[in-house]
Protein backbone atom coordinates (compact mmCIF):
# COMPACT_ATOMS: atom_id res chain seq x y z
CA UNK A 1 0.00 0.00 0.00
CA UNK A 2 2.08 3.53 -0.88
CA UNK A 3 1.65 6.24 1.41
CA UNK A 4 2.63 9.57 3.48
CA UNK A 5 5.35 9.85 5.73
CA UNK A 6 4.45 12.83 8.04
CA UNK A 7 6.56 15.39 9.87
CA UNK A 8 7.45 15.17 13.79
CA UNK A 9 4.65 17.60 15.33
CA UNK A 10 2.54 17.11 12.67
CA UNK A 11 -1.36 17.33 14.13
CA UNK A 12 -2.35 13.51 13.20
CA UNK A 13 0.37 12.79 16.03
CA UNK A 14 -1.99 14.65 18.53
CA UNK A 15 -4.87 12.93 17.65
CA UNK A 16 -5.75 15.05 14.69
CA UNK A 17 -7.51 12.77 11.54
CA UNK A 18 -6.01 15.28 8.93
CA UNK A 19 -2.53 15.40 7.01
CA UNK A 20 -1.66 18.86 5.70
CA UNK A 21 0.18 19.29 2.54
CA UNK A 22 2.94 21.21 4.36
CA UNK A 23 2.91 18.12 6.95
CA UNK A 24 4.61 15.78 4.62
CA UNK A 25 7.81 15.02 4.97
CA UNK A 26 7.84 11.92 2.46
CA UNK A 27 5.55 9.77 -0.02
CA UNK A 28 6.42 6.65 -1.13
CA UNK A 29 4.94 4.07 -3.97
CA UNK A 30 3.70 6.67 -5.90
CA UNK A 31 -0.53 6.95 -4.75
CA UNK A 32 -2.95 8.37 -7.15
CA UNK A 33 -5.49 10.39 -6.36
CA UNK A 34 -8.21 9.02 -4.63
CA UNK A 35 -6.17 5.97 -3.37
CA UNK A 36 -6.48 4.66 -0.45
CA UNK A 37 -2.90 4.94 1.32
CA UNK A 38 -1.19 4.44 4.75
CA UNK A 39 0.13 6.76 7.53
CA UNK A 40 3.47 6.49 8.86
CA UNK A 41 5.75 8.63 11.43
CA UNK A 42 9.18 8.91 11.31
CA UNK A 43 10.14 6.07 12.60
CA UNK A 44 8.06 3.64 10.31
CA UNK A 45 5.10 2.77 13.13
CA UNK A 46 1.80 3.02 10.97
CA UNK A 47 -0.74 5.53 11.90
CA UNK A 48 -4.12 4.23 9.92
CA UNK A 49 -5.56 4.30 6.85
CA UNK A 50 -6.63 7.34 4.72
CA UNK A 51 -7.97 8.41 1.24
CA UNK A 52 -5.58 10.88 -0.59
CA UNK A 53 -5.30 14.03 -2.76
CA UNK A 54 -2.43 15.47 -3.83
CA UNK A 55 -4.22 18.54 -5.17
CA UNK A 56 -6.10 19.54 -2.12
CA UNK A 57 -4.66 21.35 0.79
CA UNK A 58 -5.42 18.21 3.29
CA UNK A 59 -3.32 15.47 1.23
CA UNK A 60 -4.76 12.81 3.62
CA UNK A 61 -7.86 11.97 5.62
CA UNK A 62 -7.67 9.51 7.95
CA UNK A 63 -10.37 7.01 8.49
CA UNK A 64 -9.15 4.23 10.27
CA UNK A 65 -6.44 3.28 13.06
CA UNK A 66 -5.50 -0.07 11.46
CA UNK A 67 -4.78 -0.86 7.86
CA UNK A 68 -8.11 -0.65 5.88
CA UNK A 69 -9.62 -0.93 2.70
CA UNK A 70 -12.58 0.98 1.20
CA UNK A 71 -15.08 -1.90 0.34
CA UNK A 72 -18.56 -2.55 0.77
CA UNK A 73 -18.27 -4.39 4.33
CA UNK A 74 -16.31 -1.47 5.01
CA UNK A 75 -19.09 1.23 4.78
CA UNK A 76 -21.71 -1.87 5.92
CA UNK A 77 -20.03 -1.75 9.12
CA UNK A 78 -19.13 1.87 9.54
CA UNK A 79 -23.57 2.81 8.39
CA UNK A 80 -24.69 -0.14 10.98
CA UNK A 81 -22.31 1.48 13.66
CA UNK A 82 -23.60 5.14 12.83
CA UNK A 83 -27.54 3.84 13.23
CA UNK A 84 -26.97 1.99 16.30
CA UNK A 85 -25.27 5.43 18.30
CA UNK A 86 -28.31 7.35 16.76
CA UNK A 87 -30.76 4.90 18.08
CA UNK A 88 -28.98 4.92 21.45
CA UNK A 89 -29.15 8.70 21.71
CA UNK A 90 -33.21 8.15 20.75
CA UNK A 91 -33.05 10.82 17.64
CA UNK A 92 -35.77 10.25 15.34
CA UNK A 93 -35.07 7.04 13.05
CA UNK A 94 -37.33 8.65 9.96
CA UNK A 95 -35.61 12.01 9.92
CA UNK A 96 -31.89 12.58 11.29
CA UNK A 97 -28.39 12.87 9.97
CA UNK A 98 -27.56 9.35 9.48
CA UNK A 99 -23.86 9.86 8.52
CA UNK A 100 -21.96 13.40 9.62
CA UNK A 101 -18.48 12.71 7.66
CA UNK A 102 -15.22 12.21 9.62
CA UNK A 103 -17.91 12.13 13.04
CA UNK A 104 -18.64 8.78 11.81
CA UNK A 105 -15.44 7.92 10.28
CA UNK A 106 -16.47 8.71 6.78
CA UNK A 107 -14.30 11.70 5.70
CA UNK A 108 -16.59 13.75 3.09
CA UNK A 109 -19.66 11.88 3.19
CA UNK A 110 -22.83 13.36 4.25
CA UNK A 111 -26.08 11.59 4.43
CA UNK A 112 -29.68 13.23 5.48
CA UNK A 113 -32.81 10.45 5.63
CA UNK A 114 -36.62 12.01 5.52
CA UNK A 115 -38.36 8.89 5.55
CA UNK A 116 -38.16 7.03 2.60
CA UNK A 117 -35.56 9.41 1.25
CA UNK A 118 -31.96 9.57 1.97
CA UNK A 119 -30.08 12.70 1.04
CA UNK A 120 -26.00 12.09 0.16
CA UNK A 121 -23.21 14.53 -0.26
CA UNK A 122 -19.54 13.51 -0.96
CA UNK A 123 -16.85 16.37 -0.18
CA UNK A 124 -13.93 14.03 -1.14
CA UNK A 125 -12.66 12.69 -4.17
CA UNK A 126 -12.12 9.21 -2.91
CA UNK A 127 -15.95 9.01 -1.65
CA UNK A 128 -17.46 10.71 -4.53
CA UNK A 129 -15.76 7.95 -6.76
CA UNK A 130 -17.41 5.14 -4.89
CA UNK A 131 -20.77 7.11 -4.14
CA UNK A 132 -22.69 4.32 -6.30
CA UNK A 133 -21.28 1.97 -3.53
CA UNK A 134 -22.45 3.88 -0.86
CA UNK A 135 -25.72 4.85 -2.12
CA UNK A 136 -26.13 0.77 -2.36
CA UNK A 137 -25.15 -0.16 1.04
CA UNK A 138 -27.55 2.75 1.95
CA UNK A 139 -30.43 1.33 0.57
CA UNK A 140 -29.38 -1.72 2.03
CA UNK A 141 -28.93 -0.85 5.73
CA UNK A 142 -31.58 2.63 6.10
CA UNK A 143 -34.43 0.21 3.79
CA UNK A 144 -35.11 3.57 1.75
CA UNK A 145 -36.80 3.58 -1.62
CA UNK A 146 -34.61 6.60 -3.52
CA UNK A 147 -31.13 7.86 -2.77
CA UNK A 148 -30.35 11.39 -4.17
CA UNK A 149 -26.93 12.87 -4.64
CA UNK A 150 -26.94 16.42 -3.79
CA UNK A 151 -23.35 17.37 -4.77
CA UNK A 152 -24.12 20.72 -6.08
CA UNK A 153 -22.47 22.52 -2.70
CA UNK A 154 -19.15 25.01 -3.22
CA UNK A 155 -16.95 23.30 -1.26
CA UNK A 156 -16.54 20.12 -3.82
CA UNK A 157 -14.56 23.38 -5.69
CA UNK A 158 -11.75 22.70 -3.35
CA UNK A 159 -11.57 19.14 -4.07
CA UNK A 160 -11.46 19.95 -7.97
CA UNK A 161 -15.38 18.18 -8.00
CA UNK A 162 -18.19 19.14 -10.44
CA UNK A 163 -21.04 20.17 -9.37
CA UNK A 164 -24.17 17.81 -9.80
CA UNK A 165 -27.50 16.36 -8.21
CA UNK A 166 -30.08 13.93 -8.79
CA UNK A 167 -31.74 10.38 -8.31
CA UNK A 168 -28.60 7.85 -7.41
CA UNK A 169 -30.82 4.80 -6.70
CA UNK A 170 -34.49 4.42 -6.55
CA UNK A 171 -37.59 6.58 -8.13
CA UNK A 172 -37.46 10.73 -8.01
CA UNK A 173 -39.46 11.54 -4.68
CA UNK A 174 -42.19 13.98 -5.11
CA UNK A 175 -42.84 17.03 -2.82
CA UNK A 176 -44.23 16.17 -0.21
CA UNK A 177 -44.78 17.39 3.38
CA UNK A 178 -42.92 15.43 6.09
CA UNK A 179 -43.35 15.95 9.96
CA UNK A 180 -40.10 17.62 11.74
CA UNK A 181 -39.69 17.80 15.39
CA UNK A 182 -43.22 17.67 15.72
CA UNK A 183 -44.14 20.65 12.86
CA UNK A 184 -44.96 19.85 9.26
CA UNK A 185 -42.48 21.47 6.20
CA UNK A 186 -42.72 20.68 2.31
CA UNK A 187 -40.13 19.07 1.14
CA UNK A 188 -38.61 19.57 -2.06
CA UNK A 189 -35.66 16.97 -2.52
CA UNK A 190 -34.41 17.54 -5.66
CA UNK A 191 -34.20 21.60 -5.24
CA UNK A 192 -34.69 22.08 -1.67
CA UNK A 193 -32.12 23.88 0.74
CA UNK A 194 -28.45 21.69 1.22
CA UNK A 195 -29.60 18.47 1.69
CA UNK A 196 -33.43 19.15 2.51
CA UNK A 197 -33.85 20.77 5.70
CA UNK A 198 -31.78 22.24 8.73
CA UNK A 199 -31.25 19.02 10.73
CA UNK A 200 -28.67 20.81 12.99
CA UNK A 201 -30.92 22.79 15.05
CA UNK A 202 -34.00 20.06 15.68
CA UNK A 203 -33.40 19.72 19.37
CA UNK A 204 -33.02 23.85 19.53
CA UNK A 205 -36.36 24.23 18.44
CA UNK A 206 -38.33 22.46 21.20
CA UNK A 207 -36.18 24.39 23.68
CA UNK A 208 -36.75 28.17 22.27
CA UNK A 209 -40.74 27.02 21.86
CA UNK A 210 -40.12 27.14 25.73
CA UNK A 211 -39.45 30.83 25.99
CA UNK A 212 -41.51 31.97 23.26
CA UNK A 213 -45.05 31.70 25.25
CA UNK A 214 -46.72 35.00 25.12
CA UNK A 215 -43.91 36.70 23.85
CA UNK A 216 -43.88 39.23 20.55
CA UNK A 217 -41.26 37.54 18.28
CA UNK A 218 -38.90 38.17 15.55
CA UNK A 219 -37.54 35.60 13.87
CA UNK A 220 -34.60 36.70 11.60
CA UNK A 221 -32.89 34.76 8.37
CA UNK A 222 -36.36 32.44 8.70
CA UNK A 223 -35.53 30.20 5.73
CA UNK A 224 -38.41 27.80 5.72
CA UNK A 225 -39.86 29.19 9.38
CA UNK A 226 -39.27 26.20 11.58
CA UNK A 227 -37.98 28.65 14.50
CA UNK A 228 -40.88 30.73 13.57
CA UNK A 229 -43.58 27.99 13.50
CA UNK A 230 -41.96 26.76 16.77
CA UNK A 231 -43.06 30.28 18.37
CA UNK A 232 -46.30 30.25 17.44
CA UNK A 233 -47.19 26.72 18.31
CA UNK A 234 -45.95 27.22 21.65
CA UNK A 235 -48.21 30.55 22.27
CA UNK A 236 -46.12 33.47 21.08
CA UNK A 237 -48.73 36.62 21.18
CA UNK A 238 -47.25 37.42 17.50
CA UNK A 239 -44.66 36.30 15.10
CA UNK A 240 -42.73 37.93 12.66
CA UNK A 241 -40.38 35.70 9.66
CA UNK A 242 -38.01 37.63 7.85
CA UNK A 243 -36.12 36.06 5.01
CA UNK A 244 -34.50 37.45 2.14
CA UNK A 245 -34.31 34.18 -0.29
CA UNK A 246 -37.61 35.44 -2.20
CA UNK A 247 -37.45 31.56 -3.74
CA UNK A 248 -38.20 30.29 0.09
CA UNK A 249 -41.19 32.90 1.02
CA UNK A 250 -43.78 30.15 -0.76
CA UNK A 251 -42.72 27.33 0.93
CA UNK A 252 -42.55 29.40 4.16
CA UNK A 253 -46.07 30.23 4.10
CA UNK A 254 -47.04 27.08 2.95
CA UNK A 255 -45.59 25.78 6.16
CA UNK A 256 -47.26 27.99 8.26
CA UNK A 257 -50.60 27.08 6.79
CA UNK A 258 -50.04 23.22 7.32
CA UNK A 259 -49.17 24.00 10.93
CA UNK A 260 -52.31 25.67 11.21
CA UNK A 261 -50.32 29.09 12.69
CA UNK A 262 -50.53 32.42 11.27
CA UNK A 263 -46.69 34.41 10.90
CA UNK A 264 -46.22 37.55 9.45
CA UNK A 265 -43.84 36.65 6.66
CA UNK A 266 -41.76 39.35 5.19
CA UNK A 267 -39.09 39.05 2.24
CA UNK A 268 -36.68 41.67 2.88
CA UNK A 269 -32.84 42.10 4.02
CA UNK A 270 -32.12 41.62 7.76
CA UNK A 271 -29.97 44.07 8.20
CA UNK A 272 -32.55 47.01 6.45
CA UNK A 273 -35.44 45.51 8.60
CA UNK A 274 -33.90 45.56 12.11
CA UNK A 275 -32.87 49.75 10.60
CA UNK A 276 -36.65 50.23 9.81
CA UNK A 277 -37.71 48.47 13.24
CA UNK A 278 -35.20 50.87 14.92
CA UNK A 279 -36.72 53.88 13.25
CA UNK A 280 -39.79 52.68 14.42
CA UNK A 281 -39.16 52.57 18.08
CA UNK A 282 -40.29 48.85 17.38
CA UNK A 283 -39.68 46.27 20.82
CA UNK A 284 -39.90 42.59 21.11
CA UNK A 285 -39.51 39.58 23.51
CA UNK A 286 -37.67 37.14 21.60
CA UNK A 287 -35.48 37.90 18.60
CA UNK A 288 -33.70 34.81 16.92
CA UNK A 289 -30.94 34.71 14.88
CA UNK A 290 -30.13 31.68 12.67
CA UNK A 291 -27.82 33.87 9.59
CA UNK A 292 -25.96 31.16 7.32
CA UNK A 293 -22.07 31.29 7.52
CA UNK A 294 -20.69 34.50 6.96
CA UNK A 295 -17.61 33.14 6.32
CA UNK A 296 -16.17 30.12 4.67
CA UNK A 297 -12.28 30.60 4.80
CA UNK A 298 -10.45 31.90 7.44
CA UNK A 299 -9.51 34.91 5.36
CA UNK A 300 -13.12 36.53 5.33
CA UNK A 301 -13.20 36.15 9.49
CA UNK A 302 -12.49 40.00 9.28
CA UNK A 303 -15.46 40.86 7.72
CA UNK A 304 -17.16 38.00 9.01
CA UNK A 305 -17.08 39.58 12.55
CA UNK A 306 -17.98 42.87 11.76
CA UNK A 307 -21.17 41.27 10.28
CA UNK A 308 -22.06 40.24 13.54
CA UNK A 309 -21.04 43.08 15.45
CA UNK A 310 -23.84 44.83 13.71
CA UNK A 311 -25.90 41.86 13.77
CA UNK A 312 -25.89 42.08 17.21
CA UNK A 313 -25.90 45.73 17.75
CA UNK A 314 -28.82 46.43 16.28
CA UNK A 315 -30.83 43.77 17.75
CA UNK A 316 -29.60 44.30 21.36
CA UNK A 317 -31.72 47.78 20.53
CA UNK A 318 -34.95 45.73 19.64
CA UNK A 319 -35.50 44.17 23.00
CA UNK A 320 -37.76 45.21 25.33
CA UNK A 321 -36.51 45.69 29.14
CA UNK A 322 -36.49 41.45 29.85
CA UNK A 323 -36.60 40.14 26.28
CA UNK A 324 -34.92 37.32 24.90
CA UNK A 325 -32.02 36.81 21.98
CA UNK A 326 -31.63 33.32 20.79
CA UNK A 327 -28.49 33.35 18.67
CA UNK A 328 -26.51 31.26 16.45
CA UNK A 329 -23.27 31.12 13.98
CA UNK A 330 -22.66 28.72 11.68
CA UNK A 331 -19.26 29.41 10.42
CA UNK A 332 -16.82 27.04 11.38
CA UNK A 333 -13.86 29.37 11.53
CA UNK A 334 -15.93 31.99 13.97
CA UNK A 335 -14.79 30.00 17.03
CA UNK A 336 -17.45 29.82 20.37
CA UNK A 337 -15.01 32.77 22.11
CA UNK A 338 -14.89 35.10 19.17
CA UNK A 339 -18.53 34.61 18.43
CA UNK A 340 -19.33 35.29 22.19
CA UNK A 341 -16.82 38.46 22.74
CA UNK A 342 -18.42 40.00 19.35
CA UNK A 343 -22.42 39.62 21.02
CA UNK A 344 -20.69 40.96 24.31
CA UNK A 345 -19.19 44.18 22.47
CA UNK A 346 -22.69 44.93 20.41
CA UNK A 347 -24.36 44.71 23.67
CA UNK A 348 -21.74 46.93 24.89
CA UNK A 349 -21.81 49.75 22.25
CA UNK A 350 -25.83 49.70 21.94
CA UNK A 351 -25.80 50.39 26.06
CA UNK A 352 -27.45 46.97 26.87
CA UNK A 353 -27.04 44.97 29.82
CA UNK A 354 -27.33 41.25 29.16
CA UNK A 355 -27.37 38.17 31.27
CA UNK A 356 -26.43 34.22 30.13
CA UNK A 357 -29.57 32.17 30.00
CA UNK A 358 -27.99 29.17 28.06
CA UNK A 359 -25.75 28.20 24.92
CA UNK A 360 -26.84 25.50 22.23
CA UNK A 361 -24.97 23.72 19.89
CA UNK A 362 -25.64 21.10 16.71
CA UNK A 363 -28.39 18.06 17.14
CA UNK A 364 -26.57 14.93 18.85
CA UNK A 365 -27.17 13.40 15.40
CA UNK A 366 -24.09 15.13 14.92
CA UNK A 367 -21.59 14.08 17.09
CA UNK A 368 -18.51 16.26 17.80
CA UNK A 369 -15.28 14.38 18.08
CA UNK A 370 -13.06 15.76 20.88
CA UNK A 371 -9.56 15.73 18.76
CA UNK A 372 -11.27 17.03 15.43
CA UNK A 373 -12.50 20.84 16.10
CA UNK A 374 -13.98 20.53 12.72
CA UNK A 375 -16.49 18.43 13.61
CA UNK A 376 -18.05 21.22 15.44
CA UNK A 377 -19.45 24.21 14.06
CA UNK A 378 -22.62 25.51 15.20
CA UNK A 379 -22.70 27.36 18.43
CA UNK A 380 -25.19 29.34 19.82
CA UNK A 381 -26.58 31.72 22.92
CA UNK A 382 -29.63 32.91 24.62
CA UNK A 383 -29.28 36.49 26.39
CA UNK A 384 -31.43 37.92 28.72
CA UNK A 385 -31.80 42.12 28.49
CA UNK A 386 -31.69 43.46 31.71
CA UNK A 387 -31.43 47.02 33.20
CA UNK A 388 -28.00 47.43 34.52
CA UNK A 389 -27.39 47.98 38.23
Amino acid sequence: MPGIIVRPRSRILHGHDWVYNTEVLKIFGNPEDGEVISLKDGRDRMLGSAIYHSSSQIVARRFSHQRQELNRDFFLRRFSRAQEYRNELGVDPRVRRVLWSESDGLPGVIVDRYDSVAILQTGTLAMDERRMMIAEVLMEVLGVSSVIERNDMASRKLEGLESRSGVLLGSPPEETFLEIAGMKFLMNFLQGQKTGFYLDQVANYHLLGHWARGARVLDCFSNQGAFAIAAARAGAKEVTAVESGIENIPRLQQNARANEVHLQVIADDVFDLLNRSLRRGEKYDLIILDPPPFTRTKKGLHDALRGYRELHFKAAQLLSPRGLLATFSCSHHVSAPLFYQTIVEAFHQARRSARWRASFSQSPDHPILLTLPETEYLKGYLLEAMNSF
